[in-house]
């Protein structure tokens, strides 16, 4: 028998969630007056809702100025305790809907700022156009983000992968070449081993723990590091192709970022015989007991898009060696078999 709620009752409970909702949503976009924009409505709206969820609270959440909007420490507290709540919703409603062939919900995403740009942007908009019930917001950052924290659904990460919590899913082949520009190799020689390096300068991205260590290469005896050194370094892998292609001397890079510029003979690879084995491209997600349908979404379209020859080729990057198997899926660093309820193609 249906049991009737106080229609007193529904409104305080929406209300409650519309405060939460407000609250995260300022603190996120980081104003009152872009929080109202992306709802449609007025800032003055938002204010009385922040207004009556801390007087409802009984503590003091955000501290307004003219200027900026910063978190107290009971805000940054509620803040964390308000992106779980939101995310068991959003949680509980994809279960319920998990039968649908439709996602739904809103998908909050990260993903490396080059690789980002280039090969998870573009494409969001077609899968938000077969899945129209389905939002999502992209952080580009060349940071590892805690996925721990419930503030993302799944991060797309290149390279070994150390968090043995976190489940991944291989997306690609990611091969890495050792490129110059000729105007560099014409002035300094061509590399013939990879113990020639140690007489080049060598550019390398301080963002990648394994480009600290060196550059892995393959021999007969198997995969070795060769240490480099050089007189510039950077966290910005864009920054670093800049000057790579600018002759300022030799740098391990991906593939997929660079074929475009091997293409046009702006950039020449050298020491290919002794390329090492291509690391992956991973999806990520915090290992959960039900996979919410959003992020089963993202996976299988990324996976089916990223298996299709045609779509490196077009997009100037690197095409995998070979495509990853089929449902292949494991803790973060490994392949172990796929999970099916992951729904990766």
């Amino acid at each position: 028998m249906a049991v009737a709620i106080p229609a007193q009752e529904r409104e305080h409970s929406v209300g409650r969630l519309r405060q939460l909702e407000t609250f995260v949503a300022v603190a996120s976009l980081g104003s009152l007056s872009a929080a109202a924009r992306a709802e449609g409505v007025v800032p003055a709206v938002i204010a009385r809702r922040l207004d009556a969820l801390e007087a409802r609270l009984g503590v003091k959440l955000l501290v307004r100025t003219t200027r900026r909007l910063t978190l107290t420490e009971e805000g940054r507290i509620f803040l964390d305790e308000a992106h779980h709540i939101l995310r068991s919703l959003e949680d509980a409603e994809s279960l319920v809907a998990q039968h649908s062939s439709t996602a739904t919900g809103h998908l909050r995403l990260t993903a490396p700022a080059g690789f980002g740009r280039r090969h998870v942007a573009p494409l969001l908009p077609e899968l938000l156009d077969l899945h129209p019930r389905l939002t999502a917001s992209l952080d580009l950052t060349d940071s590892v983000l805690d996925l721990h924290s419930g503030r993302y659904d799944c991060a797309v990460r290149i390279g070994d992968l150390t968090d043995s919590s976190l489940v991944s899913v291989r997306l690609a082949d990611n091969r890495r070449l050792v490129v110059a520009a000729p105007t560099y190799l014409e002035r300094h020689g061509v590399p013939r081993t990879p113990g020639d390096l140690v007489h080049h300068n060598c550019l390398t991205l301080e963002a990648e723990s394994t480009q600290n260590r060196g550059w892995l290469f393959r021999n007969a005896e198997g995969v070795f590091v060769q240490r480099v050194r050089g007189d510039l370094a950077c966290n910005d892998g864009a920054v670093l192709l800049d000057w790579v292609l600018d002759g300022r001397g030799l740098a391990w890079r991906s593939l997929w970022e660079v074929q475009d510029a091997l293409a046009r003979g702006l950039l020449v690879s050298v020491l290919d015989e002794f390329g090492a084995p291509p690391n992956g491209i991973y999806a990520v997600f915090p290992g959960r007991r039900h996979l919410p349908s959003r992020v089963r979404a993202f996976i299988g379209f990324l996976r089916d898009r990223y298996g299709r020859p045609e779509y490196w080729q077009t997009n100037a990057s690197a095409t995998p060696r070979s495509s990853p198997p089929a449902g292949r899926i494991g803790h973060a660093g490994s392949d172990a078999t796929a999970n099916p309820a992951c729904g990766a193609p």
